[in-house]
Formats: structure tokens, C-alpha cells, sequence
């Protein structure tokens, strides 16, 4: 067996979430069912399932813009999809996948796997970003799918507060769901609330006649408030779950104090659920060393404990 890793990226706004689902279109449901006519692998072969294992496990609505998997596939099956094109079986699947997936799916690397890889055990860390457009400024139509609107002008001194309570090792009970004989528990690394700088796409440009027009042209993602968070893995809901709290705290509908028994106190109830999954992208998974692999999957699958 090969075991391929594929990076990619997709727009989540019209999925179902990243797990295949019988009924229901997924991106992982997506990937498989052009893997399998590529190969030319029918869908119930046992001896060649072409399950797709992630990175993390994106819901209904979540974006990525890098997602990392792993592919196990016999050497002869890759070998099918080469045909007329003389390169390497490796990059003749990148290429008719490139062509085969729909276009709110990117594959951005197709390539063997070092040894000890595993897409989601192997990873480090991996880092979300959720943007909000605030204070009832109207939202750029082109970006209307990747981020929340709110009327409320945002509190990020308050966030940042809240925010910073969750570096750290921690049990996010009051945020997540555990998986089936898994734990709450997780390491979070950075977590920070900032604005982003308006600022002109034309260097220089100051609004005045003559400057783009006559006019300031803006970065796309100026003025956005966004929540950056990087942590060893995430439990269910756990981001988005984060990004209400903050965002209750940055509304002045709840205060730190509460933030702070939520943390202290891992108990799941109605007033920390998830927020809207549109702002959500997952934006970065970062691996050891080729050499690091192996070891890090052990130890990862070993189960959390404060």
C-alpha cells in the first residue's frame, strides 16, 4: 500500500460538514467519489475502501482554506490512473482530481507520504480564523459567505480578556463535545481578538483625484474584527463555541467573570453554543519533521489528561 497525503481547500458554504454522510453532500463524500472513478475502485470494494482520514473534521458551513488528509491505495490501483500521460502515478492523480472535483474544491498537493504520516495524528497544531464584519457596516457582497455580520460595535479589549483565559491546557467542557471515548481536554497555543487595518490596496493612496480613480481602493478585509486560535486539536463545536462566548463579552451581554466560571467549571449548557459556521475557516495544520512523524501520532493518540 501508498499512503498519498492530499492538501486542499474548499468553500464550505454548500456542504454538509467534511464527513461523508449517505444522504448528504459532503467534501468528503465529494473526494471519495472521484477517487474511486479515477481508479476505477467500485464503492462497496472492501479490499480497497479509499477512505480519506483528516486533519480536522470541518461542520456543516466551515471553510478551509488548508486541509490536510491521507489516502492508503494499492501501488497497482494508483498505477491506473497514469494512462497516456507519462509522469509519475502520484501526479497523474493530482491532476485528473484537479479537473474531477467540483469547483468549490481545490486540491492544492497530491504526493506520497513521508514515513509515520498520519493527517490527523501526526499533526502539531492547527490554526481557525473566524472573521466578523461589526457595527452594522454593510458587508462586502464577494465575502458575504466567510463572514458574520453583527449590528454591535465589538468590545476587543474585552475578547482579548476572555480569549486569553483559554491558552493554555485546559478542559473545554463548557465549549465542546468529546468524540466517543475522548476527552474535552486540549492545548490551545495562541488565541487573540484584532481589527484589521484599513488600509488602501494602492500603496500610497490616499483617497484624493487622480489615486485609483479618484478614489481609495480598500483591502479586501479591512476594518474586519477576526479571532485567530491555534491549539494542538479542537473538540467539537470548541472554535465556534469560544467565538460566541467572546463575542456575548465583547456585546456587553456577559462578563468576564462568567467567561472565566465557564472555563473553570467544563459543564456544556444552552448559553455557550456554537455561533454561525460562515465565519469559519481553518486556515493552517502544521507537521513535525519528516523524522518526528511517527512518534508524534503515538503520542497523540494517547488520551488527554489535565
Amino acid at each position: 500500500m501508498v499512503r498519498l497525503r492530499l492538501d486542499l481547500a474548499y468553500d464550505g458554504g454548500a456542504f454538509y460538514g467534511w464527513a461523508k454522510q449517505p444522504t448528504l453532500r459532503t467534501v468528503q463524500g465529494e473526494l471519495e467519489q472521484a477517487l474511486h472513478t479515477i481508479l476505477r475502485v467500485p464503492a462497496d470494494d472492501p479490499d480497497e475502501p479509499l477512505r480519506l482520514t483528516v486533519a480536522g473534521r470541518t461542520d456543516t458551513g466551515v471553510h478551509a482554506l488548508h486541509q490536510v488528509c491521507h489516502l492508503d491505495v494499492g501501488e497497482a490501483t494508483l498505477e491506473r490512473c497514469v494512462g497516456h500521460m507519462g509522469v509519475p502515478a502520484p501526479e497523474a492523480l493530482f491532476r485528473r482530481l484537479s479537473r474531477m472535483v467540483p469547483d468549490d474544491i481545490a486540491i492544492h498537493a497530491l504526493s506520497v507520504a513521508p514515513e509515520g504520516f498520519d493527517a490527523r495524528f501526526s499533526a502539531l497544531e492547527r490554526t481557525y480564523v473566524y472573521r466578523i464584519c461589526d457595527d452594522a457596516r454593510p458587508v462586502d457582497p464577494r465575502m458575504r459567505g466567510f463572514v458574520l455580520a453583527l449590528d454591535d460595535r465589538l468590545d476587543l479589549d474585552a475578547m482579548n480578556a476572555a480569549a486569553a483565559m483559554t491558552i493554555g491546557l485546559h478542559d473545554f467542557g463548557s465549549f465542546a463535545t468529546p468524540n466517543p471515548g475522548g476527552t474535552t481536554i486540549r492545548e490551545v497555543k495562541q488565541a487573540h481578538w484584532s481589527r484589521i487595518p484599513v488600509s488602501p490596496l494602492v500603496p500610497g493612496a490616499s483617497g484624493g483625484a487622480g489615486t485609483a480613480g479618484g478614489y481609495t481602493v480598500p483591502a479586501a478585509e479591512s476594518g474586519l474584527v477576526c479571532f485567530t486560535i491555534v491549539a494542538d486539536a479542537f473538540a467539537r463545536n470548541m472554535v465556534r463555541s469560544l467565538v460566541n462566548a467572546c463575542v456575548k463579552v465583547g456585546q456587553g451581554r456577559k462578563d468576564l467573570n462568567w467567561f472565566a466560571e465557564k472555563m473553570a467549571t467544563p459543564l456544556r449548557e444552552g448559553s455557550t453554543g456554537p455561533i454561525a459556521p460562515q465565519g469559519l475557516t481553518l486556515e493552517h495544520v502544521a507537521y513535525p519533521p519528516d523524522d518526528h512523524l511517527a512518534a508524534r501520532a503515538e503520542a497523540i493518540r494517547a488520551k488527554r489528561t489535565l
